[in-house]
């Protein structure tokens, strides 16, 4: 078995069709967006703003394959703006719900691979983390994104060139 499946790369159909989903949903005011690049990358980009008590963007797409349970976690390799963003998994489709997340930082410019272990991710609902729920299920991906949020106002861009699932030992 490979020691990395390919999720995401932006050349093919598969994992193209990203949704926003923003603070407007809780009557916030901040707005992204994620297209795809001529260059074969994805980019996650808006205006985070935290009035009207908002504070937060986000960007998702639905997996074709969804079993990762031969894989010890997921890599990307992002080019960010300094900021601090949110890698997201959902085991179900619901719009709502259970989300587990994994925090990385950018380096401003700068192209870096971003290891995220699937035993380092955490289950939060509304921005709080739950505790005593079931483990994140990596033979369950249905739903993967990014976020921003609060104490980050203002504008935001996150070049994604590549998503995978990867086996320790690289």
């Amino acid at each position: 078995m490979n020691a990395e499946k390919l999720i995401c790369d932006f050349s093919s159909s598969c994992c193209l069709d990203w949704h926003s989903v923003d603070d407007v949903v809780m009557g916030g005011v901040s707005g992204s967006r994620f297209r795809r690049n001529p260059d074969n990358t994805g980019t996650f980009e808006g205006f985070l703003s935290t009035d009207n008590s908002g504070g937060f963007a986000s960007a998702r797409t639905f997996l074709p394959y969804r079993d990762f349970s031969a894989y010890s976690g997921i890599r990307l390799c992002v080019r960010g703006d300094g900021k601090r963003y949110s890698f997201r998994i959902r085991n179900d489709d619901r719009f709502d719900g259970i989300v587990f997340k994994s925090d990385f930082d950018t380096v401003r410019g700068a192209w870096i691979e971003v290891s995220l272990p699937f035993s380092g991710f955490r289950a939060a609902f509304r921005g709080r983390t739950v505790e005593g729920t079931h483990p994140l299920d990596p033979a369950n991906i249905v739903q993967i994104g990014i976020l921003v949020s609060k104490k980050q106002v203002g504008s935001f861009s996150l070049d994604i060139d590549w998503i995978l699932a990867y086996r320790d030992g690289r």
